[in-house]
């Protein structure tokens, strides 16, 4: 399955996509808007790299404040979700992206990337740090349904052996 992350904006927003065996997450692209309500284009965009890709599930940057309150922002990306749900019938996970912008810029100041241009990748990194994070997640609990699963089958085993 295909998993899309985004990263929403004022004025843009960062895309990535996961490999097809969900391990890894790559940066597609920064779909760019002159006004923040006009939101046609952008979504009709993700629509075609959805097709693109095959895409069964979205994850979308959820801005909380560090107190874990919402503010304005992720009010504005709840809706959004919602606009992508109503439009393509995927489901879409908001996830925490709280510190994403600080380490994509992090990121690209570490590989060197100039301050001016920092801005140009900026939002596409975070876009892949957001779901790398999901896909971590993923990993994280089929590895522990696996030893749970493996454990069962240990005291099934010895309870046998009784």
């Amino acid at each position: 399955m295909r998993i899309l992350g985004l990263d929403y904006g004022t004025k843009t927003v960062g895309v990535s996509v996961c490999d097809p065996l969900e391990y890894t997450a790559q940066g597609l692209e920064i779909i760019r808007r002159k006004e923040d309500n006009k939101l046609r284009q952008t979504l009709a965009r993700i629509e075609e790299i959805i097709q693109e890709y095959g895409v069964e599930k979205v994850v979308l940057g959820f801005p909380k404040h560090l107190n874990n309150t919402i503010g304005e922002r992720a009010e504005k990306s709840i809706e959004f979700g919602q606009m992508i749900e109503r439009r393509t019938g995927l489901p879409v996970i908001m996830w925490d992206e709280r510190y994403t912008t600080v380490s994509a810029n992090q990121i690209l100041m570490e590989s060197k990337v100039r301050r001016e241009d920092r801005k140009e990748y900026v939002d596409k990194v975070a876009a892949v740090i957001i779901l790398q994070g999901y896909l971590d997640m993923l990993s994280m609990k089929k590895k522990q349904l696996k030893e749970q699963e493996d454990q069962q089958e240990d005291q099934q085993s010895k309870e046998e052996d009784l």
